[in-house]
């Protein structure tokens, strides 16, 4: 691996140049292919489609993608298990019954926020709070991820209640949104999510070497001065923020927290003070390619099919590719 590559700094000009290709691609390619040339007229049909609706949209994928990806690097490490996934926290399912709720109860926004999103970032706030105190009263790690677990099947099975109640009219934007779509939001939305994923961003890498302390067990790394449980907390409460926010403006979209980190390990190692500004780029790259995808395939189907459908096709293949190729690496004798 190249010097440069093995540096905190390094990693993260690579992350920019691969998420700046990326967003290249996905803002010119799609069901409509755009004229670069055009784009100084303003009043062109090109330049229209470019500001309006291409770019917020490309930008609230590359946020949402850095946010699932650092978010389950981060639990994979602190919870020392290949397969968490940021949707194991419980968010998932507390924002999934808020939009559930709003949508077929046609519950209102708040400002420039739609109802959907007020109501599925409360209730992934809520879920939040709740899986904190259940950390509070039991303990730090494997049983935040329980709850998490109990917690999004409680709230599944809610959202299927939900589903039978609601009209035929309002079940089809309800099974959309659980499917996992990007909208096109406007800047004030982007502005928010921006905030909330980059400040999180910020926070968890600031304790990149602390979680390289924790990936070694919770007695190693409170034998080096560490405060295991206060940390967990901090950990879970910043990728919640990160998820919650997320989750809320795009719905439930699988395997990028879950595929990217395994990638990124891949190609540049653990030490998390490089593995998280690589999920942080490679992520963004992945939802906006994705979404990229998404849009061309409209050209031939004639429908959109949701973001979230798309990173499951293309991520489940990838995540099982990379799963035997771990496994039998385990097995080769020496």
């Amino acid at each position: 691996m190249p010097r440069l590559l093995s540096t905190p700094w390094g990693v993260c000009i690579l992350s920019a140049f691969v998420a700046l290709v990326a967003a290249l691609a996905a803002l010119f390619l799609g069901e409509t292919t755009l004229d670069v040339r055009q784009l100084a007229d303003r009043s062109s049909v090109d330049a229209s489609i470019f500001f309006s609706l291409r770019l917020p949209r490309v930008v609230l994928a590359g946020l949402v993608g850095m946010g699932l990806s650092v978010s389950g690097a981060v639990l994979q490490a602190s919870l020392r298990n290949p397969l968490a996934d940021p949707f194991i926290l419980g968010v998932s399912g507390g924002a999934a019954l808020g939009a559930g709720l709003a949508m077929s109860l046609g519950l209102s926004g708040l400002g420039f926020l739609s109802g959907a999103s007020v109501w599925a970032l409360l209730g992934a706030l809520l879920a939040t709070l709740f899986i904190l105190w259940v950390g509070l009263r039991v303990g730090p790690g494997a049983s935040i991820l329980l709850a998490g677990v109990m917690f999004n099947a409680f709230a599944m099975a809610l959202i299927s209640v939900v589903r039978a109640l609601t009209e035929p009219s309002k079940l089809g934007e309800l099974l959309f949104w659980l499917s996992g779509v990007l909208h096109h939001e406007g800047p004030d939305t982007l502005w928010v999510l921006a905030a909330a994923q980059f400040l999180s961003f910020g926070l968890l890498w600031a304790l990149a070497s602390k979680l390289n302390a924790l990936s070694l067990g919770d007695e190693d790394a409170q034998s080096l001065g560490i405060h295991v449980r206060r940390l967990h907390r901090g950990l879970y409460f910043l990728c919640s923020l990160s998820v919650a926010s997320a989750v809320a403006f795009s719905g439930l979209i699988g395997f990028v927290g879950l595929l990217v980190p395994h990638l990124v390990r891949r190609l540049l190692g653990a030490d998390m003070r490089i593995v998280l500004p690589g999920c942080a780029g490679f992520g963004a790259a992945f939802l906006m390619l994705a979404d990229m995808l998404s849009r061309w395939m409209f050209r031939s189907l004639h429908t959109e099919l949701p973001v979230g459908a798309i990173t499951a096709l293309v991520g489940g293949p990838l995540f099982f590719m990379l799963w035997l190729q771990s496994g039998q690496r385990q097995v080769r004798p020496e």
